[in-house]
């Protein structure tokens, strides 16, 4: 058992490794963390929204930007459309499961916003119909993915796709791109930026 544990936390290293080693990837969280800072100086927030595991990381990096990340200081906006059940089950009752978010999207979403799915396989429907209503309003799109990135990241505006088939894998790097972004903004806006 020992071996076996070690080796989930070698292929979560070798993960991570990946992405250290990808150019391509750091450019576009770079990227990301910009079109964040930019917003919040507009006065625009970030939408967020995944299924299952990627609704807890939602919630997770909504949590840090409206709470704190590293220190104390004002809140920046930011909504995860996973969290309210009474939109969820109305939404998903009356329209279907595929709209919940593409409807609070469309209510909530204004331009200038960036909307994150999350998905581990880039294919989630309901996550796909988000993309078109962000589209539709001007909302700059960011796919946080993995395996090959599915449909996802043909549709956003920039996708960060996890090099890795397994959804643990990818789950552990997306929260970590996310404290990543979250540092990043806090810094930027509210410390002493970054290098």
């Amino acid at each position: 058992m020992r071996e076996y544990i070690k080796n989930q936390i070698k292929q979560s290293f070798e993960t991570k490794q990946a992405i250290y080693e990808s150019e391509n990837l750091l450019a576009k969280i770079e990227e990301v963390a910009k079109r964040c800072v930019a917003l919040y100086k507009t006065g625009r927030k970030t939408i967020l929204a995944g299924n299952g595991g990627s609704a807890a990381d939602a919630q997770h990096i909504a949590a840090e930007l409206v709470g704190r990340y590293g220190f104390d200081r004002a809140s920046l906006p930011s909504l995860a459309l996973t969290t309210d059940t009474s939109n969820l089950t109305a939404i998903g009752n009356d329209y279907g499961y595929e709209f919940i978010f593409s409807r609070q999207l469309e209510g909530m979403g204004q331009e200038g916003d960036i909307f994150i799915g999350i998905s581990t396989s880039g294919n989630s429907k309901n996550i796909l119909n988000a993309f078109e209503s962000a589209k539709k309003k001007g909302i700059y799109s960011v796919a946080l993915c993995g395996r090959d990135g599915g449909e996802m990241a043909k549709m956003a505006d920039i996708a960060l796709v996890v090099p890795s088939d397994a959804t643990p894998r990818i789950q552990e790097s997306h929260i970590l791109i996310g404290h990543i972004l979250c540092d990043i903004i806090e810094q930027e806006i509210f410390g002493n930026g970054v290098s």
